[in-house]
């Protein structure tokens, strides 16, 4: 799923691309994009882009009139650049959005669709897709730690819930975890002062490095490259690796269709995260999918 740093540079490559160039035509051709039936889809036509921005996960176009087009890519949905005109792929496309110079196309790989599009009209409206989370840039080590001690949850899930912290998912929580050097099924009540501020620092510097370097490698060219595996992350997709700061394998928790990486070494003290507590606490604290941490259900609290 593009989370934080790759969904600042698709906003910074679109800006470049779109900005104040009208939406000539919406050409859909899924069902299952569109979630949104009042404005309708055809009434963003015609209308020039005044801006992009991020909320959680999902991006933003700013639309004259004060109309909003609100997209969240989810797992596999990606944005392309094309020639004015081109073609929505057969298999995989969902939409295309012309524009004088250009063809933003909609796609998402897999036999699940779960990316989305929401139209809507005025800021009351674009709020209900906001979950809320804390803006990391935006806070201190104070506001910091008021956010994930709120409730009692394991590192791993307080760092990806949107509700708490703005566009962290599964692939950049590992990372912020692996540098901080603390467990992903540590409680947050449970952290130091000392840990606090580790996680604080590791979670700003991992996400500041990782924008960074997804803007020299992307360059002037539209990204093409969005995943959530890459060669130079330290445990994320490295399962039986060899950690680069310890050389110890590295370790996962595998549940409800997500996997956790961890370095046993340099995150638990050597010890590997896989009995039968562990199972119960990951069912009482992490969400069974993620339709339920990303469309914005609850969970209870301790």
């Amino acid at each position: 799923m593009p989370e934080l740093p790759d969904i600042t540079i698709y906003i910074e490559a679109l800006q470049v691309r779109l900005l104040n160039q009208p939406l000539e035509k919406i050409r859909l051709a899924s069902p299952f994009l569109l979630r949104s039936f009042e404005p309708p889809i055809r009434a963003a036509e015609g209308k020039k882009v005044l801006g992009f921005h991020r909320i959680g996960k999902r991006i933003v176009f700013e639309l004259e009139d004060d109309l909003f087009l609100v997209f969240h890519l989810m797992i596999t949905g990606r944005f392309h650049w094309k020639k004015r005109g081109a073609a929505v792929p057969r298999k995989y496309g969902h939409a295309a959005f012309d524009f004088p110079s250009g063809t933003l196309l909609l796609t998402e790989m897999g036999a699940k669709k779960r990316a989305s599009l929401h139209l809507v009209h005025g800021q009351e409206k674009l709020a209900e897709h906001d979950p809320k989370g804390l803006e990391i840039f935006d806070t201190g080590l104070a506001g910091f730690r008021e956010a994930l001690t709120r409730e009692n949850h394991t590192l791993k899930r307080t760092l990806t819930d949107p509700h708490v912290f703005s566009g962290i998912g599964n692939a950049y929580s590992d990372e912020i975890l692996h540098r901080a050097k603390l467990s992903p099924v540590k409680q947050t009540k449970q952290l130091s002062k000392d840990e606090m501020k580790r996680l604080y620092q590791a979670t700003k510097e991992c996400l500041g490095e990782w924008i960074e370097r997804l803007r020299k490698d992307t360059g002037n060219n539209f990204p093409e490259r969005v995943t959530a595996f890459r060669d130079d992350m330290a445990v994320h997709g490295k399962y039986r690796k060899p950690c680069p700061v310890c050389g110890a394998p590295v370790q996962r928790i595998v549940y409800a269709g997500n996997e956790t990486n961890y370095c046993a070494k340099c995150q638990t003290g050597g010890k590997l995260l896989a009995d039968r507590s562990l199972s119960r606490l990951l069912k009482a604290d992490w969400p069974r999918t993620l339709e339920e941490m990303e469309e914005g259900r609850r969970f209870p609290t301790r």
